[in-house]
């Protein structure tokens, strides 16, 4: 395992579930933490769990729903005014909608707005800090749910066919193509990025979506893997040599694995990073800064 003593790690979702846990540890191994979070009461007591057994106080709490792009806007602005570099970007938070089709505030269907455009928006707006990082490692959690997923870009927000599970497995597939477009991008970087599958956790995550998914979801909970245990993979990531020196693979239980034939394309990988920056507006580029 790397040292993590100088590092400064962003991990999205990190007041609960997987996203706690591997704030928890990797703070533990003396990196400075910055907890991008929703709800404030939660942060502010998942930040005094973490500081109980961190041994330092390097852990900060930046606010943000990230079905808000000026939610976004605003914490990255912050984060970049206040930190020199970043050297982990772990693009955790999720979530995953009931079946009734729900948009956030800026009218995007709410799956592929949180799971998909906010780490997409979010990575680019951090992307130079992440740079000026010796060795900068972008962690994109994603799910086994993208092998059911199907891509069709005249219908990427399921405005037809629209189903909670439908939806979610789709916003998976897209943190993959993501990934393998941004890997491509940085390349002769310094910044590697990888993504992975955490496992059935048996954390709060569907609950309360009334859906059919969540329903079996309940009923699978004594067969799940533990948070602690699905936060594992994206430790490792952010702490192994091999994290920090291979690009754009899909790990699962700690080794990479092939993902579905639609999420290895090169097509569907440029045509969602094109259809993303024009839904959002902006123009995602990676500057040219050569490893020394």
């Amino acid at each position: 395992m790397r040292s993590m003593q100088d590092k400064t790690c962003l991990i999205t979702g990190a007041n609960s579930g997987i996203g706690k846990v591997t704030a928890r540890e990797l703070a533990k191994r003396g990196a400075q933490i910055i907890m991008l979070c929703r709800n404030e009461e939660k942060a502010e007591q998942a930040k005094e769990d973490i500081l109980k057994v961190c041994g330092h106080e390097r852990v900060a709490i930046v606010l943000a729903d990230l079905s808000s792009l000026t939610d976004i806007r605003r914490a990255a602005e912050q984060i970049n005014a206040t930190y020199d570099k970043i050297d982990v970007l772990n693009n955790n938070a999720g979530l995953i909608m009931g079946n009734k089709r729900e948009t956030t505030q800026d009218g995007f269907e709410m799956s592929f707005g949180v799971n998909h455009l906010a780490p997409f928006l979010l990575t680019h707006l951090l992307l130079d800090k992440v740079m000026e990082s010796p060795q900068g490692n972008i962690i994109n959690v994603s799910s086994e749910a993208h092998r059911i997923a199907k891509l069709d870009f005249n219908n990427l927000q399921y405005e037809k066919g629209y189903s909670g599970l439908k939806a979610y497995a789709l916003s998976k597939l897209c943190n993959i193509l993501f990934t393998h477009e941004l890997s491509k991008k940085l390349q002769g970087t310094s910044v590697v990025t990888n993504t992975l599958h955490p496992g059935g956790v048996a954390s709060n995550f569907g609950k309360g979506t009334g859906s059919f998914f969540n329903f079996m979801f309940q009923l699978a909970r004594p067969f799940l893997s533990s948070e602690e245990e699905g936060a594992q993979t994206s430790i490792y990531l952010a702490t192994s040599k091999e994290g920090a020196n291979v690009s754009g693979l899909y790990f699962k239980d700690k080794k990479p694995v092939k993902p579905s034939k639609a999420a290895m394309s090169d097509f569907n990988a440029q045509k969602l990073w094109e259809v993303s920056e024009q839904l959002l507006d902006i123009k995602f580029t990676v500057p040219s800064k050569i490893n020394a």
